[in-house]
């Protein structure tokens, strides 16, 4: 079903694209997830810190 003839169509050119936005936003997502877990560690510690 998916050859290089589909993909030389218009909808299987939407489908790329469709693909291509997808993993950008994973790739965005997962990078926001990454910065954000230092943050939370570093305030969990001083909050523990706090209480013992």
């Amino acid at each position: 079903m998916y050859t290089a003839r589909f993909f030389s169509t218009q909808l299987g050119r939407a489908s790329l694209a469709s693909i291509g936005a997808m993993v950008v936003m994973c790739c965005f997502a997962l990078t926001q997830q990454v910065r954000a877990v230092p943050t939370v560690m570093a305030s969990s510690a001083a909050i523990t810190g706090e209480l013992a």
